[in-house]
């Protein structure tokens, strides 16, 4: 149901444990689903990961929730969905599983507004290159997508700068086609740590993947066997706990932060860049942060485009200016996230210009406001994370942290923080 976030001026204290990784958990849902089956720890169960989960049983995996998933899989062979796979919201499923019912008989694939607004044409493109034929309903590289298979292998260059989850889907893929396939990217490829990510957990379930510069090689007819995996705590949902310690001038510790391939492990290098005192024990995954005065920076948001909310909330709030860069994917994402930064922060008395890749902020002057969430769970916890300084400030779309961190209000007040929600 449709939820108000209220947000009034004040600080966080304690100890708190990373939500875990959605990237992770997508991945493991669907690698594990493709192999023989096994074991998901410490998952992250939330509306974008329920998405694939339920997308792994429309091709055939059984999925058994409890503390952890047990899965058994379709061991190379998904079947034939029975009816329309509805993503909801989750980009993620939509790219991934486009590329993995093309190895079946076919599908059609759609989700919410966000979802039919969002680009898809590169790897409808590289669908169509290596056998199979991937169209848009609309004739717009948009949601409805029709996928028919079989999707043999082959050849294909996939434009890199639109996003990352274009080459992870056909990373997951290609290895189950019956022919070799070779990938070229085409221009720098964004995101990149999470096609790393998608790499490292291929690896682990025993696939083999070649890389020579900028050229993927995959051996088709193989086999995944990913029996176990433990998903990482999550630095994107994480920045949001340590943001609010560093703007309030709190001290918070966060349990579950482990080094990883994980872009957004960036938000830690900003804060300490930006005057934050944090001390990281990387062997137990405790960090510790205390905040204090913070001074802007310049960010470039290439690798790292989920931390651009937390980002923009930090430059609004400390001294001097804070440019993001190398940040026009952002605007592809649920929402157009540059914006509805600038707007959301300008409706809080920031001055903050929009450029097309990125932004300028500056600090000082958050005051409270009525904004938008845009329905969008990283707009929406960035921006309280404003109101913790700004004071008397609502936020409309909070029922969408449910996406990525469905504890976030919760864990908010637990650490102390004056955030409450109410129905709409």
């Amino acid at each position: 149901m449709p939820m108000i976030a209220s947000i009034e001026r004040s600080a966080v204290s304690g100890e708190a444990y990373a939500p875990p990784s959605k990237s992770y958990t997508h991945r493991a849902v669907l690698i594990t689903s493709l192999g023989p089956g096994g074991r998901v720890e410490r998952p992250l169960i939330s509306a974008d990961t329920r998405a694939t989960i339920s997308a792994c049983q429309a091709i055939g995996a059984e999925v058994v929730q409890g503390e952890s998933l047990e899965i058994r899989g379709v061991d190379g062979s998904p079947k034939t969905p029975d009816n329309v796979i509805d993503v909801l919201n989750s980009g993620t499923t939509l790219r991934f599983l486009s590329a993995v019912v093309a190895l079946t008989d076919g599908a059609v694939l759609t989700g919410d507004a966000s979802i039919r607004s969002r680009p898809n044409g590169p790897l409808l493109k590289s669908l169509n290159d290596l056998g199979a034929r991937a169209f848009s309903v609309k004739g717009n590289q948009r949601a409805p997508l029709v996928i028919l298979g079989k999707m043999r292998g082959g050849s294909t260059t996939l434009d890199g700068g639109v996003s990352s989850q274009f080459l992870s889907a056909l990373l997951i893929a290609c290895p189950l086609a019956e022919g070799d396939t070779s990938i070229t990217i085409e221009g720098e490829l964004k995101s990149r740590p999470y096609a790393e990510i998608t790499l490292d957990m291929l690896n682990d379930a025993g696939a083999r993947v070649e890389m020579e510069g900028h050229e993927f090689h995959l051996e088709g007819g193989q086999r995944y066997d990913l029996r176990s995996y433990q998903v990482p705590g999550d630095f994107s949902s994480a920045s949001y706990l340590l943001a609010a310690a560093a703007v309030t001038e709190s001290t918070l510790t966060v349990r579950g932060l482990y080094p990883s391939r994980q872009g957004d492990a960036a938000i830690v290098d900003v804060l300490r860049s930006m005057g934050a005192d944090i001390a990281w024990d990387q062997q137990t995954g405790v960090l510790k942060i205390t905040g204090g005065e913070l001074k802007g920076v310049e960010v470039d948001a290439s690798r790292t485009p989920d931390l651009v909310p937390t980002i923009s909330v930090l430059g609004a709030v400390a001294e001097g200016v804070t440019v993001i860069k190398n940040a026009e994917h952002v605007r592809l994402k649920e929402t157009d996230r540059l914006k509805a930064m600038a707007s959301e922060l300008s409706r809080m008395g920031v001055r903050i210009k929009e450029k097309p890749d990125g932004l300028v902020i500056q600090g000082g002057g958050l005051q409270g406001a009525r904004v938008s969430g845009y329905h969008d769970h990283r707009i929406v916890m960035a921006l309280t994370v404003a109101g913790l300084v700004a004071g008397n400030t609502t936020i409309d779309t909070a029922e969408s942290v449910a996406i990525s961190y469905p504890g976030f209000f919760q864990e908010m007040a637990r650490l102390n923080a004056s955030a409450r929600l109410t129905e709409q």
